[in-house]
């Protein structure tokens, strides 16, 4: 059975509504749109301007998901595109500014929406610096510990304002808005020098070693999406695992919490919290930070701590 929905100046066709997208929870794709159509006042805004990779599965999660870069040939002319640049030619990227692009993407099973770190009038500067936080196993009270760490560097030693996201997978998202004077390899190598310093100051509970079997029960931070052309999970996207998860921007007091959990919010309870509480992050969207006067400040902190230069392409 089909439907059509009418969001804005545009009609939205849902095929094949009744198809079970989550097996185990029985969540359909009628249950995916109705959640991105409930969601996208607040969720667009977070979306808007930047080029997105869909996460697709056609035959939900009992098949083969894939993701998707380049705009079918199938889709409207109404949604918008951004062609870029890539290592060999151009792609061109769907842009998500209004409510029916969401809820179109859904109807694709696209369950999840990856952004870039920039958006497309300056592709080459992001506006937000994300800092990964990987348990390597299911460790909440390990995320939150590292989350806070990262967000006393952040704030108290370098003066900048960090927000938290649960990624609705194992771990959450530290995200610090950025002015865009910067560029990426900029951008990369400060995230960086600031994970050195962490798993410097906290060696027993953080680590930068990429190769699993030597993190031991470390928390993993990852500063590798802070490149031209990485993405990272969209703030209220649903995550394909069991349960139907969301990404979700949080408050700070919500990760010390006891009960914090990567995966508490789900398709079942995010728009009766945005009811409740708002968008945690609906102050991101004023003017980002500058990294250039913490420059000085983070050098200062690793020469405390004893490692100075230990990132190589640092400018």
């Amino acid at each position: 059975m089909n439907a059509r929905l009418r969001l804005g100046a545009y009609v939205v066709e849902i095929t094949h509504r009744e198809k079970v997208l989550f097996p185990d929870d029985g969540f359909t794709k009628w249950d995916v749109v109705e959640y991105y159509r409930q969601v996208a006042p607040v969720m667009v805004p977070h979306m808007r301007g930047r080029p997105v990779t869909m996460h697709r599965f056609p035959d939900g999660l009992s098949g083969e998901g894939f993701y998707q870069k380049e705009v079918s040939d199938y889709f409207p002319d109404w949604i918008r595109r951004a062609t870029v640049a890539k290592q060999e030619g151009e792609v061109t990227h769907v842009l998500c500014g209004n409510a029916a692009t969401l809820v179109y993407l859904a109807n694709q099973a696209c369950i999840t929406p990856h952004l870039w770190l920039s958006r497309i009038d300056r592709p080459q500067h992001p506006d937000k610096m994300v800092f990964d936080l990987d348990p390597g196993g299911d460790d909440p009270p390990a995320v939150q510990a590292a989350a806070l760490a990262v967000r006393d560097v952040l704030s108290e030693g370098l003066g900048l304002s960090p927000l938290v996201m649960s990624t609705g997978s194992k771990g959450v998202h530290v995200v610090v808005p950025l002015d865009r004077r910067d560029d990426f390899e900029v951008v990369r190598a400060f995230a960086r020098d600031v994970t050195h310093l962490l798993a410097a100051t906290h060696p027993d509970t953080l680590t930068t070693e990429q190769r699993k079997n030597k993190r031991g029960d470390r928390v993993y931070l990852d500063v590798m999406r802070n490149a031209y052309a990485m993405t990272a999970v969209a703030p209220y996207a649903i995550r394909a695992r069991n349960g139907a998860p969301v990404a979700v921007p949080l408050h700070w007091d919500e990760v010390q919490d006891p009960s914090f959990h990567p995966r508490r919010y789900t398709i079942r309870n995010v728009p009766a919290r945005l009811r409740e509480i708002g968008d945690p992050w609906a102050a991101e969207r004023r003017q980002g930070a500058s990294l250039t006067p913490c420059r000085s400040r983070l050098d200062e902190l690793l020469r405390r701590a004893g490692v100075a230069g230990a990132v190589a392409d640092r400018k």
